[in-house]
């Protein structure tokens, strides 16, 4: 009882873990300790609509420098960490496919819905901006895989492969330091 506790203070602040084959997930942890249904109390009205910021054909300074998920009680979500620089822009929408930047060729993602992630930012050199596996995202509710499309003249591009179209929010946060995050959350109901 105490791992599962721990497990669940882990995803109720947004940690992304590894979950056990067979263990309850993040979400039925956090109803059975709250004795709420998952998505009881969760105000939605975001849309599925496509959402952008910033977008400017000058040059772009910032850099996608590294990804990470955690599973919240309401929502799956993705944070793409930008290095110092000038706050770069973006588009996320829903899309029959995700291409991949170089060949054009689709990108095969898990789920019956495809988030495209456009970032007006360069990879760095380490990132894996082609990866199939970006972020291990086993056992989280809606969103299914991350993958790199590449990063190519100050545009990096990923795929998020998610459950069935759900409402999304994106929001560019400042900090730590000069560095800026790129957040999207992709709500658990509709």
């Amino acid at each position: 009882m105490f791992k599962n506790l721990t497990m669940l203070a882990g995803a109720a602040g947004g940690v992304a873990m590894a979950v056990a084959v067979g263990a309850p997930s993040p979400t039925q942890l956090l109803a059975q300790l709250t004795g709420q249904k998952p998505g009881a109390h969760c105000q939605v009205d975001w849309g599925t609509g496509d959402k952008s910021a910033g977008q400017s054909a000058g040059p772009h300074t910032g850099r996608v420098s590294d990804l990470r998920a955690g599973a919240h009680r309401c929502y799956d979500r993705i944070v793409i960490d930008l290095g110092p620089g000038q706050k770069p822009g973006y588009q996320v929408r829903y899309v029959a496919e995700v291409d991949s930047q170089g060949s054009g060729n689709p990108i095969p993602l898990r789920g019956r819905a495809q988030l495209l992630v456009q970032v007006d930012a360069n990879a760095r050199p380490s990132f894996p901006a082609s990866s199939s596996e970006l972020v291990n995202v086993s056992g989280f509710s809606v969103v299914r895989q991350v993958a790199g499309a590449g990063s190519f003249e100050g545009q990096t591009d990923l795929g998020i492969g998610v459950k069935g179209k759900r409402p999304f929010r994106v929001r560019v946060l400042s900090g730590p330091g000069q560095d800026s995050r790129l957040v999207i959350d992709v709500a658990r109901h509709r």
